[in-house]
Formats: C-alpha cells, structure tokens, sequence
C-alpha cells in the first residue's frame, strides 16, 4: 500500500500547532511517542493529497491546496477520536512546516493566480495588520511574552528534550505573532520549528548552527520591541521593463518536501534579482525545473538564462528581496546576455574578496526577511593548490559541496575540479561563517580546450575529465604561492566557546551545567578574548544558579537569565568569528613594510 513516491505534504505552522491543542492532557504525554511511530506509517498519494494509515481500519487523509495544508479541516482521521486523537496530531506533527520556499512558492502561485484573473497587476491592498504604524499594543506586548516564553523554553530543554509540545507552543506562539502582525518574528519561531523537527528527525539538512543563529535571532526580536514590530518582508510591487543578464542556476532542495531551481541574474543598476520555480518534489524535480520558461512568453529556459542568456521583462512584479513573480500582465523577450569576463558581469569580481566578505557578514547579520538576493555570495577568482584554492588577493580556501545529496553533482564536480592543480577558476560561491577555512562553490568557469571559457553550474551538470583541459605550465610567481598557504583558522579556544554555545542549544541547560569547562575562561584570556571569558562564566553562573531562600528552600531556576546568558555568549561569538574571518581574509599591507 506504500506509495515509494508519495511524501508527506507541508502543513501550516497553524494546522500544525492546532493538531496539539485538540488534544487532551492524557494523550499530550504520549504525542512523541506517537509521532516516532508515525515516520514509519505507510503514505499513498491520493489526486489531492495523500492517505497514511495507521491500522487496516483506520487512516489520516491530507488535502492540500497549492502543495499545502493550510486549513485544519483539510487533516482527517477515521478514528471515532477525531479530530481530537493521537494519529492526525502525529501525522500533523511529522509533516514538513510549510516554510521558507514552499510558502513563497504557495504566495506566488496565488499571485499568479490572481493576476491571471484580473489580467493585470494592480498594487496589493495593505493588510490590516501592516496598514497602520507599527506601535506596541497590548495584543502585540502578549504576543511578545508568548515567543519569549516558548523560545526559552526551547532553549532551556535543548534540541534533545524538546518534543512535539515544545514545537507546538512555539507554532502557537508564532500564529499569535502573526496575527498581532508581528511576521517578522512570527516567521523565526516558525524556522525554528522546522530546524527542531529536521533535528529530531536526524535529517542530514540539519545544521546545529543554524539553529543557534535562529534562535539568537528570535531572542533578540523579543527583547526589541522596535525591531520585531518591522513590517513584513515582502510584497510584489509591478516595475517597469527590466532588462536581465543571467549568472548561474541553483538547485533547490529544501527539507520541508520542495525543490526547483532558482536563477541569479544582474539588473542593470547592479542588483540581483531571482527567478524561481520551486513546487513539491524531491531533488530530481531540480533539473525538470531548470527548464521551466522564463515568464511572460519568450522560448528562454530558466537554466538557459542562468548560462548566458539575458531577457528583458515588461511589467514584472518584484519583490523588495529581488524575487521576481510572474502573472497576466508580465511579457519578456530574448536578449543579448554576456559572460563572466565581459560587462555588466565582471565587475562583480572587481570588488577584493575581503570587501565582499564583509558585505556577506553584514547581510548574515541582517534579519532572514530583510535580506535581498544573492548578498551572501562570493566572486572568486584564484588557481587549485595543493592546499585547497588559492584566492588571487586573498586566502586560499577549500572548496565545499552546497548541498551533498547524492542526487545533485556538487560533490563530485569540485572533486574532480580540485584535482587539477594549477587550473585557474572563477568561481561564484557563498560564505560559510562557521566554517572560515571553506566556501560553498555554486558556479564555476575556466578556460576550455579551444580556449574558450567554460562555466557550468556544479549542482546541475556532472563533469568528466574531458570537460577541463590539460593544466598548463604554473608560472614561476604562482608556483611558489602554491607550495605554501594553508586554509584560515580561527583560534582554537574560540572554537570551543562556539561549541559551548552550540552544546547549550543542543542539550538544553541541565547539559550546559554539566558540561561546564572551567577551564575555557582562563585560556581565552590567555589568547586575549577577555570578553568571551566573562560569557562563558555568566553562562555556566546560569546554568548551575539553583539558589535557596532564607529557610533553605530550593528556589526555582531561572530560565529567563539563562537565555539572556547564552544570548549574549551567541553575539559574541558571531562578533568574535566575523571580526578574525575579516583579518584572515584582508592580505597584509606590503607598503607598510
């Protein structure tokens, strides 16, 4: 009855956390339970949905509108129970979090949808919730305390002790948010929601880092009420004709059961802007995606716009962050585009790698849905060492895998590229800022056979040997860098005030307490991080603070001043990693010597 292409859809952070709240106390203590056993429980695809069942008897069925579940009325359960029973809040609960992607692509479809029935694009009505000035109200103040106290106590119990409930409070939380308008905040908690169930569920996406700067950032939010009441990111504004020259195109896979393409392109004020097709799939849905034609009519694939096309758009919607939507109104015509080496695109490689590290920081810095597109990206050029990629101008580097699905080429193309020592490359890669002896390689160019340069995207096309030719002579100037050099490291005590750090989110506080190193704080002051010093001790005062009263009587932990302490230990830490990340990569000055 297994359907091996059938795949749970994503549900809404609401419909999600609602599942929960339906059920009675008895049955919340046995939800993780139930939710263990509902990853192994059969799913069948259905015309609109899916069917999973639990017993012979008894079965879940999921409807979806635009690859979603967005109302709770689209989750039903055969049980005499229902909706208020263990099977429909388990299924509900191991469902992907429609997020990131999928409620992009979810927006842009009724977008199109709406544009296609009014036959032009008119300005989106402001919603009640964002029409007025954003002011603290008493809704708004008590949708605050709500997240500060489900981030808490996410953060308190850990990744390994927070279950469905935790999850559930905060999705409830982050509804309250968002209907307070509060979205800025309301779509951290709901990430975060997503990192613990991909945590939990050991995805191989998960990285316990990102969910550390999540839950930083979430924190953060809370106490700043001026911050979290920022408008929401986004919405599409029509724009007159826009000419686009095209850069690369990246597979997108994301765990909440999504995947397509996404194409970089330059505007000519030196902006980038993206177009995506991104559905419900898996990571074969990439390449079919990458086909898919630009909007508005022109025989222009969105791979073949991302490998030197160009295009121009008449009346195309575009959102603050560059995304660029379709719609009744939008038509578009092949273009001229232009290589890597040629204008408009080579001055994104005129800038030094230590600029544009800088500009990458400060764009990781910013809020997830204040971010425009492409501002983590790296334009490289440099030439294969033994050590790794020696960047012209800056360090050398090893070059990582975006994304190690076997499915997608990434890992294979740069082992096949670092190979060949002396080979010269551009590259377009992104920052990894936990990882400063790396960048994540997205595109790469290179001379080909008959002088020409090659440039493939590396998750899209699997290279062979016959695709880069013979490494030519090294010069003798270049071969003596490629004898030396290794990749940048920060201190290693800093490294383990960021593991510190991590260990907190993993474990919870009962592991920050026993895992505290009174050691750490003297060797960071032996290396000079005095500040990082006194964190890690107002971290482990918060860990292991079990205070009595006057009678001797235990007094409650304080959950509040741990969060605070390993909040202030996590912008350290990001603060510390930038500022040495910049020095490794910033050559010294030679005419200072």
């Amino acid at each position: 009855m297994t359907d091996s292409a059938a795949v749970l859809p994503p549900v809404t952070a609401e419909v999600a956390a609602g599942a929960l709240d339906l059920l009675p106390a008895r049955l919340r203590k046995r939800v993780d339970g139930a939710v263990a056993k509902a990853a192994g429980w059969p799913v069948k695809a259905t015309p609109d949905g899916v069917v999973v069942w639990v017993a012979e008897d008894t079965a879940v069925t999921l409807r979806v509108t635009a690859g979603i579940v967005a109302h709770a009325e689209d989750a039903v359960c055969g049980c005499l129970l229902a909706p208020a029973c263990l099977h429909r809040a388990a299924v509900l609960s191991v469902a992907p979090l429609a997020v990131g992607k999928a409620e992009e692509a979810k927006e842009e479809q009724q977008e199109k949808a709406t544009e296609t029935e009014s036959g032009q694009d008119e300005p989106a009505a402001p919603s009640p919730a964002t029409a007025d000035e954003p002011s603290l109200t008493p809704a708004r103040s008590m949708a605050l305390d709500g997240l500060r106290g489900a981030v808490t106590a996410v953060l308190v119990a850990g990744v390994s002790g927070s279950g469905a409930v935790h999850r559930a409070e905060l999705l409830h939380a982050a509804h309250s948010a968002r209907l307070a308008g509060l979205h800025r905040p309301a779509g951290t908690a709901v990430r975060i929601a997503r990192l613990l169930s991909e945590a939990r569920s050991d995805d191989p996406a998960f990285r316990l880092s990102e969910l550390s700067g999540e839950l930083a950032e979430l924190l953060d939010l809370v106490r700043r009420p001026a911050a979290a009441l920022s408008p929401a990111r986004r919405d599409y504004r029509p724009e007159g004709p826009l000419r686009l020259y095209g850069l690369f195109t990246e597979p997108v896979v994301t765990a909440s059961g999504y995947a397509g393409a996404t194409v970089y392109a330059l505007a000519p004020d030196g902006t980038l802007r993206t177009l995506s097709d991104v559905a419900p799939g898996g990571p074969e849905r990439a390449l079919q995606a990458s086909g898919t034609p630009v909007p508005g009519g022109c025989a222009l694939g969105l791979r073949e716009l991302g490998d030197g096309g160009g295009v121009i758009l008449t009346a195309p919607t575009v959102s603050p962050d560059g995304r660029i939507g379709g719609g009744g109104a939008v038509r578009s015509v092949r273009a001229a585009g232009a290589g890597w080496r040629e204008a408009p695109l080579a001055a994104l490689w005129e800038r030094t790698p230590a600029e544009q590290l800088a500009s990458a920081l400060d764009w990781l810095s910013e809020p997830a849905d204040a971010r425009t597109a492409g501002g983590d990206l790296l334009f490289l050029d440099g030439v294969v060492t033994g050590a790794g990629f020696a960047v012209t101008a800056g360090p050398t580097l090893r070059l990582a895998a975006p994304d190690e699905r076997p499915e997608l080429p990434y890992a294979e193309n740069l082992s096949l590229l670092a190979s060949r020592r002396g080979l010269a490359l551009r590259l377009i890669a992104r920052v990894v800022p936990d990882r400063p002896d790396r960048v994540e390689v997205l595109a790469a160019s290179w001379t080909g056979h008959d002088g020409e340069p090659v440039r493939a995207d590396l998750g899209l096309r699997l290279l062979n040997r016959s695709h880069i030719p013979a490494v030519p002579a090294v010069p003798a100037g270049l071969a003596a860098r490629m004898e030396e050099g290794a990749p940048p490291a920060l201190p290693t005590e800093l490294d383990l005030l960021r593991r510190t750090v991590d260990r907190a989110v993993a474990g919870g506080r009962a592991v920050s307490a026993a895992s505290a190193d009174g050691e750490l704080p003297r060797r960071l002051r032996s290396v000079g991080l005095t500040t990082g010093a006194r964190r890690v001790e107002a971290l482990t005062d918060a860990a292991t603070d079990r205070r009595h009263d006057v009678l001797g009587r235990l007094l409650p932990a304080d959950p509040g001043g741990f969060a605070l302490a390993w909040l202030a230990a996590s912008v350290y830490v990001s603060a510390a990693t930038a500022s040495l990340l910049l020095a490794a990569w910033t050559p010294p000055d030679i005419s200072a010597n």
